[in-house]
C-alpha cells in the first residue's frame, strides 16, 4: 500500500473513531441550505436556456407551435434526413406527414431494430422538462420520448421543448424527478448539447456515445 493512501486512511479512521458503530451516514441529516427554486421569469429563463444550449454548439430556435412542422421540414432538408424516427405518444400535430423525400419510422406499438436505427438519420422527440441555469434537457422515458436508444443510435437528435418545461435552476428539476423515480423507476436521461469527449491529448471527438448533431426547438 502506498503512503500517501495509508496516510488518507489513517485520518480517515482518526475522524470516525468517535462515531457508534450502530451510527452510520443515514442517520444524519444532510445539509440543504441550497437554494431550491430561482426567482426567474419566465421570459429571463427561456432566454438563459437558449445562450447555454447555444454555448453547446447545439442549434437553437424559439418559435410558436404553428410553426413547428414547417421547422422540423426545413432542418430534416438542411441536414439531408430522409428517415425520421419519431416515438410513441409524440404529439401528431408536431410530424411532417405526407413530405416528399422524408420517411417516419414510428417506433410502436412493435419497437424498431437496433438495424433500424442505426440506419435512421434522425430521431424526433418532446422532453420532460429543461434546466435554464445549465442548458439541460431531461428525458424520462414517457410518451413522445420513447426508450433511451431512440436519442442514442441517430446521429441527429430534434428536441421540442415547451416554455412551461423550462425550470431555473438544477434543485428545481431534481424535485420533479424524485417523486418520479421512486414510483416508478424509469430510466432519466441528461442531454446537455450533442454527445461529445475527448480523450487524454484533448481531441474532442462528438457522436462516440450519443448524437453528433442537436437541434432544440423552444416552444411558445
Amino acid at each position: 500500500m502506498s503512503t500517501s493512501r495509508e496516510e488518507i486512511l489513517k485520518r480517515v479512521r482518526t475522524a470516525l473513531k468517535d462515531v457508534p458503530d450502530d451510527e452510520g451516514a443515514r442517520n444524519q441529516p444532510a445539509d440543504r441550505g441550497y437554494r431550491r427554486e430561482s426567482r426567474m421569469s419566465t421570459e429571463d429563463r427561456v432566454r438563459q436556456f437558449a445562450e447555454h444550449v447555444n454555448e453547446y454548439n447545439a442549434r437553437v430556435t424559439r418559435l410558436k407551435e404553428s410553426e413547428l412542422v414547417e421547422s422540423i421540414i426545413a432542418s430534416c432538408a438542411r441536414e439531408n434526413v430522409s428517415k425520421l424516427v419519431v416515438p410513441a405518444g409524440i404529439n401528431e400535430n408536431w410530424l411532417p406527414r405526407d413530405q416528399a423525400g422524408l420517411t417516419l419510422l414510428q417506433d410502436g406499438p412493435e419497437p424498431l431494430s437496433y438495424q433500424q436505427l442505426d440506419e435512421s438519420d434522425a430521431v424526433l422527440t418532446g422532453c420532460y422538462l429543461a434546466v435554464a441555469q445549465t442548458g439541460t434537457i431531461v428525458l424520462n422515458g414517457g410518451a413522445g420520448q420513447g426508450r433511451r436508444v431512440l436519442t442514442l443510435l441517430p446521429d441527429f437528435h430534434l428536441c421540442i421543448v415547451r416554455t412551461d418545461q423550462i425550470v431555473g435552476i438544477v434543485p428545481e428539476a431534481f424535485s420533479g424527478l424524485d417523486k418520479l423515480v421512486k414510483e416508478s423507476g424509469p430510466p432519466i436521461t441528461l442531454i446537455s448539447g450533442p454527445s461529445a469527449t475527448s480523450d487524454i491529448e484533448l481531441d474532442r471527438v462528438e457522436g462516440v456515445h450519443g448524437p453528433r448533431r442537436l437541434e432544440v426547438f423552444i416552444v411558445d
